[in-house]
């Protein structure tokens, strides 16, 4: 005598809902990503433990092809120390932050820090990424 079972079980898990999920994950991790912009110019730079600024009042940043820029616009070095001198006018003790790529020439470095030095009145600080 032979029991048959009336009923099966669906193994089958229904996939239309799943893939409206993903979808929408797809779309919001697309909006999200745009939103981040860290950085304009894509530096490689240092890793240091100091805490950062918040706001710095004037960024100088070095890319690794030696291409200088204030703001996020493009400059050329001998020009700087001017563009600083009348970006910087009639602040008291004014915060430039200083970027640079690693591979970035340390003569060009050395060049932005120079001009630091030659007006003591500017407070430079170097930009690095957290450890």
């Amino acid at each position: 005598m032979a029991i048959k079972r009336s009923s099966k079980v669906d193994m089958n898990v229904g996939s239309a809902s799943m893939t409206d999920l993903m979808f929408l994950l797809l779309i919001f991790l697309m909006i999200a990503t745009t939103l981040i912009n860290n950085n304009a110019l894509q530096l490689s730079l240092p890793k240091s433990t100091s805490p950062t600024q918040d706001k710095p009042a004037t960024k100088i940043s070095i890319t690794a092809a030696s291409q200088y820029y204030i703001d996020d616009k493009v400059v050329e070095a001998d020009a700087i120390e001017g563009i600083l001198a009348q970006k910087l006018a009639g602040q008291e003790r004014p915060v430039i932050f200083f970027y640079a790529d690693k591979r970035t020439p340390w003569e060009d470095v050395m060049f932005v820090l120079n001009i630091g030095k030659r007006n003591p009145n500017y407070a430079l600080s170097a930009g690095t990424i957290p450890e």
